[in-house]
C-alpha cells in the first residue's frame, strides 16, 4: 500500500515538472518589439527576462518606426525604447496566429517618449477584433501605460488594432501574446481585463518570466498592520494557474492575529464594473462596486489568516461577433492573389461597421451572429490574371463587380454555382472562352461587355475562312430579313397609343383579393403595371422630391394619373438585389389587403429598378414614436389601433394568402401611416412563402434586421409564421415603451431584457412611454405588455398566432374606450346618488373559445371587460350593484369600474384612479377588515387595521359567498373573510398567480348590514 502511494506521488510530481517546463519554454509566445529598426537583429534576447523579442514588421503592413528621446532611453529596457506610429489610415491592425478556443494573455505597452519632438501625447482607441478594448490616453499616462487581458479568441487569427479617434497619432511599443492553461481563468462570458496583480513581499522585485511560466507580471506589495512570513521549503501547486514559486514562498498575515486580513479597492471611473478575484491559494469570488476583501480566522484556528498573492480582473464583454472566419480567409486570399494594397483592409472586414473595408458590403443580422460579405466591388482596381478561385468561398456573396480591369482567362464555372450571386459585372476585361451555361440561368444579371474574345456557350472559337463562307452569306441574308421585319414592326407599333404593359400573375400563383366592407378601395388603378424608366422619370419630375432614404436607395414623390405615389429607386450599391426586388413585385402583384401597402407598378429596365407604391403621407411609425414625424403619437388608443391594423396585415399574410407568406422584416420603419393614421405594412423584399401542410416552417438563409430577428430562426434557419410574431412583439414593445430596440449604453441593451428587468418592479408606469403622461387604461396597458412578452418568447411554439394577437388587442381597445367613456361621464357627475353604465364596446364571447356566459350570472365566466352599472345608496347598504356576469368563477380579467360602498367604506378606488380591478397581473390588491367597519383597499403588501399582520394578503375579495338570488352581507362575514396568505388554496384569489381563481360559495349571514340587489355579486 505504501509503495502504491509512493508511486502515485512520483507520477504527480513528474507531471507537475513536465507542466512547469512546458509553461516556461516560451513555446507559443509571441513577443514583438514594435518599431525595431530593420538593421537590428531579430530576434534578440532581452537580458533581464531572457525573452526573445522579434520585429513586428511581418505582423503588420502599415505604420512607421521611431525611437523615444535619447535622454529617456536609459530609464527603460530595450523593447520600450522603440515604437511604431501610424500617421496614415484610421485603423491599423496586427494580425497574429493563435489557438482558437484557448485562453490567451494579451499585453500591449504604449510609450510616447516624445519620439517626434512635438510634446503632443496621443489619445486613441485599442480594439480586439471588432470590439473596443480600451482607450489609450497618454496625456494622462506620460510615462507610458499597458493593457493586459485574458481572452479566448473565436478564430485562429487575432486582430489587435489601433484606431485613430482625433488628430493625434497612435503609437505602440510592445505586443505580447501568451497561451494560458486550459483550466484557468474560466468565466461564464466576457474577457478578463487586468485591474491589478501583486504578491505579498517586502522585497522590491517584480516577478515575471521565467519565474512565471505564463509571463504574468507580479508587483510586490506590503503595508503596515501586516507581518511577512516566508519559507524555504518547496511550495507545490496543484492547479493550472501555476503562480510563481517565489510568490508562494512569501505571505502576509495580520500583525494582530485576531484581526482579519483586509484588502480594499475602488474604481470611481467605472463603479459598475464586475470584478473577478483570484486568491492564491483560494477559490474565485465575484465582486462589484466598492470592494473589501477579508480573510478571518475561524474559531477553531490557532493561526491568523495568510495570503500569498492576489489578482483582480474586471470583466469586458465583447458582444460583436467577428466576420465568418472562412470568408475572412477567402478575402485575404483574394487580396494576396491580386496584390491589393488598400490601407483600410486591416482588422475585421465587416465590423465595426464604421471601419468596414471599402469595396465590401456585409450582412449585419445580429451582433452575436458572424457577419458575412455580401458584395465585392473591385472595379477599376488594376487586377490582372485569372478570376481568383477564392471568390468561391464567399458563400453569401450576392453582387460581384470586377469590371474595368485586365483580367484574362476563362469565366469560371463556380460563379454560376453560387446560389446567392445574382449580379455579376465582368465587363471591360480581356476574358476569353465560353460563357458557362450556369451563368445563363434566369435571374442572374450578367454584364460581359468589352470582352471581345468571350463567346456564348456553343459558339466556335476558331473556324477556317472557307468553312465560314456559306454560313456568313446565309447570316447576312437572315440579318437583312430580320432588319426589314423589325422596321415594319416599329412602324406599326408607332401607330398605336404608347400603353403600359399589364402584368398578370402566373397561373400557378392565383390572385387573392381580400376586401373589407368598411374599408374603401384605393382610388389608384388596381392593375399592376410595368413602367418604362422614362415614365418613372416623368412621374417624379426627374426625381425632384426625395421623401425618404434608406439602405436600398431613395424614395421619391410622384404622381400617376393625378394620384400621389411613392417611387422607391433601388441603388446599384444596395444589398437588396434583384432577387429581393423580384420577390416584392411577385408578392404584391397577387395580394391585396387594406393594411398592406399597394403596389401601383414597377420598373425593370436594364440597371433601372423601381417600385411604385401608393403614397402614404404620414411616414413610418418609428418617426412618430420618436417625434421626428412632426409630433409624437401620444394617444394610447391610437397606438392600440395601429397595433391591431399591423397585426391584421400580418394575419392576412399568414392565413389569407395561398401559399401563406412570412414577411421576415417586421419593424417600426416598415409600418407606414396615412393621413388618418391608418396602418400600411410595407417592404416585402425579404418575404418568403412557407408550407401549408404538416410542415410549419421552411429552411432558408437567415435575413432580417438586428434586434427584430427571431433568435430561434437565426440559430436554426427554420422560418415560419412565428418568426414574424417575434418581430411583431418587438414592435409592440416599442409602441408601449418608446425605448430603442438596442441601446448600447443601457445595462440591458435589448428591449426585451430591459422590459424583463423592469417587470420585476411591478410598476407599469416605469415601463410605459412617458410621452403618454399616464393617460391610459392600466388594464389594457398590462394586457398589451403581457401579449408583447408572449410574442417574444424565445421558444416559437410558446408564441401566440397573429389571429390571437388581433383578438387580444381588440379587447385592449375596448378596455381603453371604456375608460374614456367613463372619464367623460365622471366629468358630468355632481350628485351623491348616481347611476352609471359602462359601454363594453360590443365585446362578447366571440373569439374567446373556452369562456361561457350565464344569464343569471351563476358560474359564468368573463372573457374580457364587463358591461357594468353601479349605484350608491346609503351608508350601510350595497344596493343595485348590477353586473352582466357573475364575479364568481370569473375569467382572467375582471374590472369593476367604480368603487362600491360596503358598510360606508370605499371598496376599491374611484374610477379616476382605476377602479377596483382584478385583471390578473394588472392589479394585485390587499384588503383589511378594519375591525368590522367594512372593507378598505390598500396598496400592495400593506395591511391596515383590524389586527391584521403587516404584509397579509387578501385571498378572497368578498368571501365569494353571494347568490344570484340575493343574500345578506353580514358584518360577521366581513370580519371572517379569508385574510391570510393561503397562496396554495386553489379556491381563493391567489395573489401569487397571474389570474384570479374565484369560487362561489354560500356564506352564513347574520345581522342586516344590507342586501344585494336582484343582480348581485
Amino acid at each position: 500500500m505504501e509503495r502504491s502511494h509512493g508511486l502515485l506521488l512520483m507520477i504527480i510530481k513528474t507531471l507537475a515538472i513536465i507542466h512547469i517546463v512546458q509553461a516556461q519554454s516560451q513555446q507559443g509566445f509571441i513577443t514583438l518589439d514594435c518599431g525595431l529598426p530593420t538593421n537590428d537583429p531579430s530576434p534578440y534576447k532581452e537580458e533581464s527576462t531572457g525573452l526573445q523579442f522579434y520585429s513586428d514588421a511581418t505582423f503588420i503592413k502599415s505604420g512607421k518606426i521611431g525611437s523615444i528621446q535619447p535622454n529617456l532611453a536609459s530609464s527603460y529596457i530595450k523593447p520600450y525604447t522603440t515604437l511604431r506610429y501610424f500617421p496614415n489610415g484610421t485603423r491599423n491592425c496586427y494580425s497574429l496566429r493563435v489557438e482558437k478556443g484557448r485562453n490567451h494573455l494579451i499585453r500591449a505597452r504604449f510609450l510616447y517618449g516624445n519620439y517626434d519632438g512635438l510634446d503632443n501625447n496621443p489619445t486613441f482607441d485599442l480594439y480586439l477584433g471588432p470590439n473596443i478594448w480600451a482607450t489609450i490616453d497618454l496625456h494622462r499616462r506620460v510615462n507610458g501605460t499597458k493593457q493586459e487581458i485574458i481572452h479566448i479568441p473565436t478564430s485562429n487569427t487575432l486582430q489587435v488594432c489601433l484606431v485613430k479617434t482625433g488628430t493625434t497619432t497612435p503609437v505602440i511599443s510592445t505586443l505580447e501574446i501568451r497561451p494560458m492553461g486550459n483550466d484557468s481563468y474560466s468565466i461564464p462570458s466576457g474577457s478578463l481585463n487586468l485591474f491589478f496583480r501583486f504578491y505579498f513581499s517586502e522585497s522590491k522585485t517584480t516577478l515575471r518570466y521565467p519565474d512565471d511560466g505564463y509571463d504574468r507580471q507580479w508587483a510586490p506589495d506590503f503595508w503596515k498592520d501586516l507581518t511577512q512570513i516566508t519559507t524555504t521549503s518547496y511550495v507545490g501547486n496543484t492547479n493550472d494557474y501555476n503562480p510563481p514559486k517565489a510568490a508562494l514562498a512569501t505571505a502576509a498575515i495580520p500583525t494582530n492575529a485576531s484581526e482579519p486580513l483586509t484588502i480594499d479597492w475602488t474604481n470611481p471611473e467605472k463603479p459598475d464594473d464586475l470584478y473577478y478575484l483570484y486568491r492564491h491559494f483560494a477559490e474565485i469570488q465575484v465582486l462589484q462596486g466598492e470592494c473589501s476583501f477579508q480573510l478571518k480566522r475561524t474559531n477553531r484556528s490557532t493561526l491568523p489568516p495568510l495570503l500569498n498573492a492576489f489578482e483582480v480582473y474586471t470583466v469586458i464583454q465583447f458582444p460583436q461577433s467577428e466576420t465568418n472566419e472562412n470568408e475572412v480567409v477567402a478575402i485575404r486570399n483574394i487580396e494576396a492573389t491580386y496584390g491589393l494594397s488598400k490601407i483600410n483592409w486591416q482588422g475585421d472586414p465587416c465590423v465595426p461597421q464604421q471601419l468596414r473595408w471599402d469595396a465590401l458590403n456585409c450582412s449585419h443580422v445580429d451582433i452575436s451572429a458572424p457577419p458575412s460579405i455580401t458584395s465585392l466591388n473591385l472595379s477599376s482596381s488594376g487586377l490582372t490574371g485569372n478570376i481568383a478561385a477564392a471568390i468561391h468561398n464567399l458563400t453569401q456573396l450576392e453582387k460581384l463587380d470586377l469590371s474595368n480591369n485586365n483580367l484574362t482567362g476563362e469565366v469560371p464555372e463556380f460563379l454560376g454555382n453560387m446560389k446567392l450571386l445574382l449580379v455579376i459585372n465582368l465587363s471591360g476585361n480581356d476574358l476569353n472562352g465560353f460563357i458557362p451555361q450556369s451563368l445563363q440561368r434566369k435571374g442572374i444579371k450578367l454584364s460581359l461587355e468589352g470582352n471581345p474574345r468571350l463567346f456564348p456557350s456553343g459558339s466556335p472559337k476558331k473556324t477556317h475562312k472557307k468553312t465560314l463562307l456559306v454560313p456568313i452569306v446565309a447570316s447576312v441574308g437572315s440579318v437583312a430579313i430580320l432588319i426589314a421585319a423589325l422596321v415594319l414592326y416599329l412602324v406599326l407599333r408607332k401607330k398605336k397609343q404608347p400603353t403600359v404593359e399589364v402584368v398578370h400573375p402566373p397561373s400557378s400563383r392565383p390572385t387573392v383579393n381580400v376586401t373589407y366592407a368598411k374599408s374603401p378601395e384605393p382610388s389608384i388603378e388596381t392593375k399592376k403595371r410595368r413602367f418604362a424608366y422614362s415614365e418613372v422619370t416623368e412621374m417624379t419630375n426627374n426625381f425632384e422630391r426625395v421623401v425618404g432614404e434608406g439602405g436600398v436607395g431613395v424614395v421619391c414623390h410622384g404622381t400617376v394619373n393625378g394620384e400621389q405615389v411613392a417611387v422607391k429607386l433601388l441603388s446599384h450599391s444596395s444589398t437588396q438585389g434583384y432577387k429581393e426586388f423580384k420577390a416584392e413585385v411577385d408578392l404584391l402583384l397577387r395580394v391585396h389587403h387594406t393594411n398592406l401597402v399597394s403596389l401601383v407598378g414597377y420598373c425593370d429596365e436594364g440597371d433601372h429598378l423601381a417600385l411604385i407604391y401608393e403614397f402614404v403621407p404620414n411616414g413610418d411609425l418609428r418617426r412618430h414614436l420618436t417625434g421626428k414625424g412632426g409630433r409624437s403619437v401620444t394617444n394610447w388608443g391610437i397606438r392600440l389601433r395601429i397595433a391591431v391594423e399591423a397585426a391584421l396585415g400580418l394575419e392576412y399574410l399568414h392565413i389569407g394568402c395561398t401559399p401563406p407568406m412570412v414577411h421576415r422584416d417586421v419593424k417600426t420603419t416598415n409600418i407606414l401611416l396615412d393621413e388618418h393614421y391608418k396602418t400600411k405594412l410595407a417592404d416585402f423584399g425579404l418575404s418568403r412563402s412557407f408550407p401549408i401542410g404538416g410542415e410549419s416552417h421552411v429552411s432558408t438563409v437567415v435575413a432580417g434586421t438586428p434586434g427584430y430577428l427571431d433568435p430561434e430562426y437565426y440559430h436554426t434557419g427554420r422560418l415560419g409564421e412565428k418568426s414574424d410574431v417575434y418581430s411583431y412583439g418587438i414592435v409592440l414593445l416599442e409602441m408601449i415603451t418608446n425605448q430603442p430596440v438596442i441601446e448600447r449604453n443601457r445595462r440591458n441593451s435589448h428591449i426585451t431584457q430591459w422590459v424583463g428587468s423592469e417587470l420585476n418592479g411591478g410598476d407599469i408606469a416605469i415601463i410605459m412611454d412617458p410621452n403618454l403622461q399616464g393617460d391610459y387604461d392600466s388594464h389594457s396597458a398590462w394586457r398589451a405588455l403581457e401579449l408583447a412578452m408572449s410574442c417574444v418568447d424565445p421558444t416559437s411554439a410558446k408564441r401566440p398566432t397573429m389571429s390571437h394577437v388581433v383578438i387580444e388587442l381588440k379587447e385592449c381597445i375596448v378596455s381603453e374606450n371604456s375608460r374614456k367613456n367613463m372619464s367623460q361621464r365622471m366629468d358630468s357627475m355632481s350628485s351623491a346618488e348616481v347611476s352609471m353604465t359602462f359601454d363594453s364596446g360590443g365585446i362578447n364571447n366571440v373569439g374567446n373559445p373556452g369562456y361561457s356566459s350565464n344569464a343569471n350570472g351563476v358560474g359564468g365566466s368573463i372573457p374580457g371587460i364587463l358591461s357594468t352599472s353601479a349605484g350608491l345608496s346609503g351608508r350601510n347598504s350595497v344596493s343595485n350593484i348590477g353586473m352582466s356576469h357573475l364575479l364568481a368563477n370569473a375569467g382572467p380579467r375582471i374590472t369593476s369600474a367604480m368603487g362600491n360602498m360596503v358598510g360606508g367604506v370605499n371598496l376599491g378606488r374611484t374610477i379616476s384612479s382605476g377602479g377596483l380591478s382584478m385583471p390578473g397581473l394588472s392589479s394585485r390588491l390587499n384588503m383589511a377588515a378594519n375591525s368590522g367597519s367594512g372593507l378598505n383597499v390598500q396598496g400592495q403588501n400593506r395591511m391596515l387595521g383590524g389586527g391584521l399582520p403587516q404584509g397579509s394578503q387578501v385571498m378572497s375579495m368578498l368571501g365569494n359567498s353571494y347568490h344570484a338570488g340575493g343574500g345578506q352581507l353580514s358584518q360577521n362575514h366581513v370580519n371572517n373573510m379569508m385574510l391570510s396568505d393561503h397562496s396554495n388554496d386553489s379556491s381563493l384569489f391567489d395573489i401569487n398567480n397571474d389570474f384570479p381563481q374565484l369560487t362561489s360559495r354560500p356564506g352564513s349571514a347574520s345581522g342586516s348590514q344590507g342586501q344585494l340587489g336582484s343582480q348581485s355579486i
